[in-house]
């Protein structure tokens, strides 16, 4: 895609009957635990990006998000799907009644992340040059290598994150994503503001260095969190069941992520040069691109925050409901939660139209953001839409299919970068947005709908 990266109830028919039931769900109520923090962190970001807005202009924002997204490839690279298969993994034993098998999955994943992501952080700092060569951008070289440093504790955290969602504790992962978002946040503050003015290069690498130490960090208080959590489990910690099972789910997973992110990568990447070929000068076009990037999809998909955490919440929830052979469950699940995600995010998509100008006014004193919001304000129905039906996907062991629709779609829209931006400049761009969103999710819900009986509302 362009955007950049847990006997049955009766049902009212109406949207508010939809949503007291949501509410009485287990699910709903470990997810409405860790939303108030995520939405805090959520404004937390927004400030931080209208402070590195203001402090390196639209352009530098443009540059730190092409580094940003050759990052997204690296760490694609470094987790190689570990995320999910902890999670499935964790999920399965636990649904089974063996929870004596976690900690050797567990071993074997961090094993696994620590070979993977050492691996993408050398790869990603003996080709930084070349990488920026290629950008065509020779000024994020540093950045990239700064990028670089912080893969392996991302990897990592990625798999302590995996089990916490397994195990219904996102709290604890949201708690160690705040720690790292304050961190970062200081480090950022404290060092962007010493930099000189005109060296948006300069920036970018203490935005990345910034990340990497607030990276580390978070690791370090999530395996504190995740010692807490298993040290009355005793159990098998042998490696080699463990990584044979996780071999087995994450390496297919991890080369049709590859194929994608390189993929969505590459729209990125040309992007702006194919506005330039459009007509714009270098600067314009990066700014249109940062603005689009760096401060308009922060706000769309400000308000995403509970079904985000909701998405990775529902892999466990139907993962046991299908080793149960739960169908009733998986079905009132499924309809419950896409009702109150549609009216959720068509109130979202409504304010946004509205408030769109004023607030890109208050958050980045840019009336071209403020267009952008309410040009792409429709579009939050559909991406938080997607974002749940992808969690549903990912729950039902269709994590494969969710991947080949995911390649398919960036491969069309990269198709579509190539051929139309040139020729119709940012008008073609902000088409290409609503049609990669609106691909994406009309295919997953389809094949959603091939295991799930759905009732909306």
């Amino acid at each position: 895609m362009l955007r950049p990266l847990s006997p049955p109830q009766a049902r009212s028919r109406t949207g508010g009957g939809v949503l007291a039931s949501a509410l009485r769900s287990p699910l709903i109520r470990s997810t409405l635990r860790v939303t108030l923090a995520s939405l805090l962190l959520r404004l937390l970001g927004l400030y931080v990006n209208s402070r590195i807005t203001s402090l390196m202009g639209a352009e530098g924002m443009g540059l730190l998000q092409l580094g940003m997204n050759v990052e997204a490839l690296a760490v694609t690279l470094g987790t190689s799907g570990i995320h999910f298969s902890v999670t499935r993994l964790v999920s399965e034993e636990l649904g089974r009644g063996r929870p004596q098998a976690v900690r050797g999955i567990l071993r074997s994943a961090l094993f696994y992340a620590l070979c993977f992501s050492c691996a993408a952080a050398l790869l990603l700092i003996l080709g930084a040059e070349a990488a920026a060569g290629m950008i065509g951008e020779a000024r994020l070289a540093l950045s990239l290598r700064c990028f670089a440093l912080g893969i392996p504790f991302l990897a990592l955290n990625s798999v302590l994150s995996g089990y916490f969602t397994a195990v219904y504790r996102p709290w604890k992962a949201t708690l160690s994503q705040g720690a790292e978002q304050l961190i970062m946040t200081a480090l950022i503050l404290v060092f962007l503001p010493l930099l000189p003015p005109g060296r948006p290069e300069l920036g970018c690498a203490a935005v990345a260095l910034s990340g990497a130490g607030a990276d580390l960090c978070s690791l370090l208080l999530s395996y504190l969190l995740y010692c807490f959590e298993v040290r009355g489990i005793r159990g098998d910690r042998s490696l080699r069941g463990g990584m044979r099972r996780l071999m087995s789910l994450s390496l297919p997973l991890a080369f049709s992520s590859y194929a994608r992110t390189a993929l969505s990568t590459l729209q990125h990447l040309l992007v702006p040069r194919a506005l330039r070929r459009s007509g714009e000068t270098a600067s314009a076009a990066l700014s249109v691109y940062g603005t689009v990037s760096g401060m308009v999809f922060p706000v769309l998909t400000f308000a995403s925050v509970f079904f985000n955490a909701l998405s990775e919440l529902l892999i466990p929830e139907l993962t046991r409901s299908q080793v149960r052979g739960d169908q009733a469950g998986m079905d009132r699940t499924a309809g419950r939660i896409l009702s109150g995600c549609l009216l959720f995010s068509a109130a979202a998509a409504l304010i946004l139209f509205l408030l769109g100008p004023w607030l890109g006014r208050k958050l980045y004193r840019s009336a071209e953001a403020g267009m952008y919001l309410r040009l792409l304000s429709p579009l939050v129905v559909v991406m938080y839409l997607d974002s749940v039906v992808d969690g549903m996907l990912k729950g039902l062991g269709l994590h494969l299919s969710s991947m080949f629709i995911n390649v398919l779609d960036a491969g069309l829209t990269l198709l579509g970068v190539t051929i139309l931006l040139p020729r119709f400049g940012v008008r073609a761009y902000i088409s290409l947005l609503y049609f990669s969103e609106c691909l994406n999710f009309t295919l997953s819900y389809l094949r959603l709908r091939r295991l799930v009986a759905i009732k909306l509302l």
